[in-house]
């Protein structure tokens, strides 16, 4: 056993695995918790019959004449909803420009540190965001929530640092389950704690900016603060001096090209493009043929999420050791093939809901599988800059993803989004195909 396997020990190394959970879980939480809001923000900062004489008016006035020109039924809500995909974008490009350079830094002054810095950073903007009666505020508060988010990167490094090469793909697996818990109790909370509207308890208080969206706001800051008392107490450092790199972080300076990491993160992108498409549009596909509410549309998501959660939380940490990581890649990038063929032609929902199954099935696979082999093919002192490599590649999907599928699905219809998106997750199966074993498979 070498020594990276041997120090730290085991049972520091699940220790570990605990922590990286839950300051993930709490960070997420905080960061989902504005996603039912969008639509309802838009209303607030921008009064029915508010037009172009503003700058937010002139930034909305074009979605809202892309939304009439698609024969949307409702086209301000629409509007609302790419309103919320742009915010969304603008925070997945400062993930995208900002997760390398947080891993870089972490794999240079350790990761606790840099955990800290940016929890800290977050629970700032969360407080920001409750104070943003004006949206300009609002907008600064994304920015700032954009550039400290890239610390999922380190998170997910310092599971790369605790846990044995064999069994890297359960210790990213874990990484996933509490991406898909903060991503079913987040937004539950957000649609809970807007209900209760501070400016009507506390009207005074609208003077220092208190808005209809503080309470989640709070609900936010107050997690990021309990996650900043928690790593401050209890997380270890998980890169010791000795394996710490010399080099500044710098967006440009990326992992090796022969280390296999880039095209591992290239096939990441491309199944993310597809992924985060289908997630995007899915409510409009789940109203258009079987009349979903928002309430069903928001039980939609928590059964993808739970479908998620069992796969990595249970099949994948089963086989983690017994099956090569690009094996359990190359599954989860059939399935999900086979799951938007199957999406765009279900036409009920016994298959829709399969489908749906399938899709969680493939994701459930590909980030933990992909994540672990990103971490094997970087060297010890790489980890944080390969991984905030890889995190970006997620985080520029993100940005692109839901737009682009919006405008295929609003011009072309549902059948042929999806279907474009089976066949767009086909390069990335490809490309899958030839990634090179690392070094402890080939052992």
């Amino acid at each position: 056993m070498d020594a990276s396997e041997s120090n730290p020990s085991a049972v520091t190394g699940a220790r570990t695995l605990q922590l990286v959970f839950l300051t993930l879980f709490l960070d997420l939480v905080g960061f989902s918790i504005i996603f039912p809001l969008f639509p309802a923000m838009l209303d607030y900062y921008l009064p029915q019959g508010g037009g172009a004489d503003s700058l937010l008016g002139a930034c909305v006035t074009p979605l809202a004449a892309w939304a009439e020109a698609s024969g949307a039924a409702d086209p301000r809500f629409l509007t609302a909803v790419l309103f919320g995909g742009a915010l969304g974008s603008l925070y997945s490009i400062l993930q995208f420009i900002f997760a390398p350079i947080w891993g870089a830094y972490s794999d240079r002054v350790g990761r606790r540190r840099v955990l800290l810095i940016t929890i800290a950073g977050l629970a700032l903007s969360y407080g920001a965001w409750a104070l943003a009666a004006n949206f300009w505020l609002l907008v600064l508060a994304r920015v700032l929530g954009g550039i400290m988010g890239g610390n999922l990167s380190v998170a997910t490094a310092a599971v790369a640092d605790t846990t044995s090469k064999e069994k890297r793909a359960a210790g990213m697996a874990v990484v996933g389950v509490a991406f898909g818990l903060g991503f079913i109790v987040g937004p539950a909370i957000g649609g809970f704690c807007v209900a209760v509207d501070l400016t009507e308890l506390f009207p005074s208080l609208t003077a220092f900016g208190l808005n209809p969206f503080s309470t989640p706001a709070l609900v936010a800051c107050a997690l990021s603060l309990l996650n900043l008392f928690w790593v401050a107490r209890s997380f270890p450092e998980t890169l010791p001096p000795e394996k710490r790199q010399a080099h500044p972080p710098s967006f440009m300076h990326l992992p090796n090209p022969g280390s296999g990491a880039r095209a591992a993160s290239l096939v990441y992108l491309l199944f993310m493009l597809a992924f985060s498409g289908m997630e995007f549009t899915l409510t409009f596909l789940a109203v258009e043929r079987f009349a979903f509410t928002p309430l069903q549309n928001g039980g939609l998501f928590v059964f993808v999420g739970f479908v998620m959660i069992l796969v990595q939380g249970g099949l994948v940490r089963r086989l983690s050791g017994k099956v090569r990581e690009k094996s359990l890649a190359l599954s989860g990038l059939t399935s999900g093939v086979l799951a938007f063929v199957a999406l765009a032609y279900a036409p009920g929902l016994a298959l829709f809901f399969a489908a749906l199954a399938v899709m969680a099935f493939s994701i459930g696979l590909v980030s933990p599988s992909l994540s672990a082999l990103i971490s094997l093919y970087a060297s010890e002192r790489d980890q944080g800059r390969a991984i905030g490599f890889f995190r970006s590649a997620g985080s520029l999907a993100r940005a692109i993803g839901p737009l682009l599928a919006a405008a295929l699905y609003f011009k072309y219809g549902s059948q042929c989004a999806y279907l474009l998106g089976g066949l767009l997750i086909i390069l990335p199966l490809l490309l899958a195909l030839r990634l090179p074993p690392p070094a402890t498979n080939e052992a």
